[in-house]
């Protein structure tokens, strides 16, 4: 059973929702992001969302998008991030890590060479944001070998049609973009998500995470009433912007979120 697998079997058996924490790796220091992997575990996450920073994030928003340029103005490359993960191993064998980034980086490491670090350094899976199912075939091919499960987006757009063929070829989970829009979007209707998530649990068994629009332990609990995780991207990495100058406050902050969040999950009716 994989990390991932294994994860959402023992918060389902103890009804539980995951807290799945998104952060740009080498944001806002190349040294910090391993310890804030663990922050974010210590404080109730039970899978850690590392972002490779990337030059073009069009699905980002702003917050996300400055992110990306503070890694990269950092130094901070696709095998810097296989070495982060490296090291958060030595000391966490647990906890799923996924990366979540564009195909860009991917290919110019070569899809086999880029699944075969990944694996080595302890990743579970791999969202890769501009990469349709259609034609995805290559790289699920380079990803099942090593046991690197294939996230995929699905948004309120997606139809019949293409829901079967993510359903056929995903694994792991499915990330459901609860907005229209880019990352930091808000106006989320859980109604309407709560429509959506059911006609995706028609026609897959695969546990369902929600993202976008997650900002406050009140919105965080809503979703997780219908869904098996939430995602929380943009909220948690503007204060680690607001706080990059100093560090410890840095930490407390961002410590001090995601318990609120944790919380808000374990207290669902």
């Amino acid at each position: 059973m994989s990390r991932i697998q294994a994860c959402f079997s023992a918060l389902q058996d103890n009804n539980k929702k995951a807290l799945i924490p998104f952060i740009t790796a080498g944001d806002p220091d190349p040294g910090l992001t391993v310890g804030l992997m663990h922050d974010l575990v210590s404080a109730g996450a039970n899978i850690i969302e590392l972002g490779i920073p990337f030059s073009d994030p069009m699905a980002d928003g702003p917050v996300i998008q400055r992110a990306s340029e503070r890694a990269l103005a950092n130094g901070t490359h696709t095998d810097d991030i296989f070495k982060m993960v490296a090291e958060f191993r030595q000391q966490d064998d647990t906890t799923p890590v996924i990366l979540m980034g564009y195909l860009n980086p991917i290919e110019i490491m070569g899809y086999e060479n880029f699944a075969d670090k990944a694996n080595k350094s302890g990743v579970d899976g791999v969202l890769v944001v501009d990469l349709p199912p259609e034609e995805s075939g290559d790289l699920n091919k380079a990803f099942k070998p090593k046991s690197l499960d294939q996230i995929y987006l699905l948004s309120p757009t997606t139809n019949d049609g293409r829901l079967d063929r993510i359903c056929e070829v995903a694994s792991g989970f499915l990330y459901y973009v609860s907005l229209k829009g880019v990352t930091g979007s808000d106006r989320l209707d859980v109604d309407v998500v709560a429509e959506k998530l059911n006609q995706i649990r028609s026609k897959t068994s695969l546990p369902l995470g929600v993202g976008f629009g997650i900002k406050d332990p009140q919105i965080a609990g809503a979703v997780g009433k219908i869904s098996d995780a939430v995602v929380i991207g943009s909220a948690l990495v503007e204060r680690i912007a607001e706080h990059a100058d100093e560090k410890e406050k840095m930490k407390l902050e961002v410590s001090a979120f995601i318990r609120s969040l944790r919380e808000a999950l374990d207290n669902i009716d």
